[in-house]
């Protein structure tokens, strides 16, 4: 069983940053690879970024690529999403997740999800 508890959405204006976060526990958070996933109303779940738990693999969303960092703290177990020069079109719920195998950008491929975290951008 895996646990992951999300924070630190908001409201800010474009061009501003934001931070999110996803801390993961249980006994095999660590087989997981973790995912950013974004859904804004009547739209579909997103992929947004990933990482894993080993080694430096990131993989990015075009949408996000240049502006958004995905990276871990591996003392704190803890999976961060820093959001910088955001748009208007960045407002969505963003959600965390941990996936086993290769299909990431798919969000059934999903086994665990955090309870998601909104971010409102203003123009």
């Amino acid at each position: 069983q895996v646990q992951l508890v999300t924070s630190g959405g908001g409201l800010v204006q474009a061009g501003d940053s934001l931070r999110l976060s996803c801390a993961a526990s249980g006994p095999t958070f660590g087989s997981y690879a973790m995912g950013w996933f974004r859904q804004a109303p009547g739209k579909e779940r997103d992929f947004v970024a990933l990482i894993k738990w080993t080694g430096s693999y990131t993989d990015y969303a075009d949408s996000v690529k240049g502006r958004f960092t995905i990276s871990r703290d591996d003392d704190k177990d803890t999976v961060y999403l820093q959001m910088n020069s955001v748009k208007p079109e960045d407002t969505a719920v963003y959600y965390c997740g941990a996936v086993y195998g290769s299909n990431h950008r798919d969000p059934n491929a999903y086994a665990y999800w955090g309870q998601g975290t909104q971010v409102t951008v203003s123009s």
